[in-house]
């Protein structure tokens, strides 16, 4: 005989039983989001790292999960409900009254710290290739050449900049960054970043042996490989790389706006449309000056 239970009959059977009729729970608050409009939908980012607040006044706010304003996107008061894509910079917006779906994709521009990061290119040129590598992942070998060319084809437009994000899988990873740094001290960053991709069995033997090739002051080497900046230059390089969504290598940004296309066409299309708004912030930095013509 099959056997049901009411709601009833369930407290009822937990009260005779001894048991009690609710579990106790233990509340924290992680982060509170304090408006200045009233919040009307709420959506997360698929990968947890963003939270999107729809208000009244027709604005999405995009917040870091630790609570930090990121970034306004404009959608209009007749947006009512909003949806997260299946990737992080896509949005459904909903509309009862319009009785409408708006799928839009938007970029958060980030501000890459490289001061402490090798460059290569003219120093005054208005495009910044910055790339997130990892001396012992393979993916990242095979987007030197590509790098490269790009370069090589926006010689007065591009200038690129290295930034570490050695993944913990990679036991090499570390070292190795450590031994670029040390090269760059010697002003061999580059020479050593293009024979370090270029060997198929990295090894902490092979990268003394290309700081010997290279002919590095190897005293001065091995003293500032065991120099405690140089892990701290590369811990602010990983923390860098999180705060603005780094997961993986290779990651490349084009004056902020993250490459999502890495074909050349792809790469030189990113290339051009930072140009072009490069050019237009200009022109209007000119106006408001003053100094046009």
């Amino acid at each position: 005989m099959k056997k049901t239970f009411t709601i009833t009959g369930l407290i009822l059977l937990l009260l005779l039983t001894g048991m009690p009729a609710f579990a106790e729970v233990d509340v924290t608050v992680f982060s509170t989001l304090n408006l200045e409009e009233e919040p009307l939908d709420i959506a997360i980012s698929k990968d947890g790292m963003w939270v999107y607040v729809l208000t009244d006044k027709g604005w999405v706010r995009v917040y870091s999960a630790d609570g930090k304003l990121n970034a306004t996107i404009a959608v209009g008061k007749e947006v009512d409900e909003i949806e997260a894509g299946p990737r992080e910079d896509i949005l459904f917006l909903k509309s009862r009254k319009e009785k409408s779906v708006q799928i839009i994709t938007y970029e958060i521009i980030k501000e890459i710290d490289i001061s402490k990061a090798p460059v290569k290119g003219e120093d005054d040129a208005p495009v910044t290739v910055t790339v997130f590598s990892d001396f012992e992942c393979p993916y990242c070998s095979r987007v030197v050449p590509l790098v490269d060319q790009m370069l090589e084809k926006n010689p007065e437009d591009v200038k690129i900049a290295f930034k570490h994000f050695p993944l913990r899988s990679h036991k090499l990873a570390l070292p190795a960054a450590r031994a670029s740094i040390a090269a760059q001290r010697q002003g061999k960053f580059w020479e050593f970043h293009d024979r370090l991709f270029a060997e198929k069995n990295l090894s902490e033997q092979k990268i003394r042996e290309v700081a010997k090739e290279l002919d590095l002051d190897m005293e001065k080497f091995e003293a500032d490989m065991k120099d405690d900046a140089l892990g701290r230059q590369i811990q602010q390089d990983i923390a860098d790389a999180t705060e603005i969504g780094v997961r993986g290598t290779p990651t490349i940004f084009v004056n902020g706006r993250k490459l999502r296309n890495r074909s050349p066409q792809g790469f030189q299309t990113a290339i051009d449309e930072a140009l072009k708004s490069s050019s237009g912030e200009k022109e209007t930095a000119e106006k408001a000056d003053g100094t046009e013509g």
